[in-house]
């Protein structure tokens, strides 16, 4: 592995720990709005698959050792195993999915790109109410609906906004990696 890619995933790793502190916890719910879905998707867009992945890899095992790299600045196994654990485990195959569909395409166009992390959206509600549900005693649409339907509006939105700033960061970033 190269010291450019390394230090992408590194970028990437900080950025996810960074805006997982941006949080609006709701009422309703133990999952919280956060702005790490926002880091997620940046990775996605921006880099190969494998460095996707392994960024946000780091992430969870920096969190799982201890690290304060949660939202509210948690970490350790309990986080992990907690009701919102089943969205972190995520994040690792949602950047995935978002890398892999824009690099076998091999076009970055803003809808495809929004297509792209709206997809990782669905695979991280899809693990995170499941987790949700069990780790909580809920039934799986108890668990819909207040892990995943409150937010699927505000995570749209966000997914929008990636795709616009990975299409306004793609040209500059290529002529920063070429030089």
């Amino acid at each position: 592995m190269k010291l450019k890619e390394m230090t992408r995933i590194a970028l990437c790793t900080a950025l996810t720990a960074v805006f997982a502190q941006i949080i609006i916890p709701l009422p309703f719910t133990p999952v919280p709005i956060t702005c790490a879905i926002i880091a997620v998707m940046l990775c996605g867009g921006l880099l190969s698959p494998r460095s996707a992945f392994l960024s946000q890899l780091v992430y969870l095992l920096l969190g799982l050792a201890g690290a304060p790299v949660f939202s509210g600045f948690g970490g350790g196994p309990a986080k992990l195993l907690g009701p919102t654990g089943g969205y972190l485990i995520a994040y690792p195959l949602m950047a995935l999915l978002i890398a892999l569909i824009l690099n076998k395409t091999g076009r970055r166009s803003i809808p495809l790109t929004t297509a792209a992390m709206l997809a990782g959206l669905v695979v991280c509600y899809a693990l995170g109410t499941v987790w949700l549900a069990a780790s909580t005693g809920r039934t799986l649409t108890e668990a819909l609906l207040a892990g995943a339907v409150p937010f699927a509006g505000f995570d749209a939105a966000k997914a929008v906004f990636c795709a616009l700033l990975v299409k306004a960061l793609e040209k500059p970033l290529l002529r920063i990696a070429q030089a």
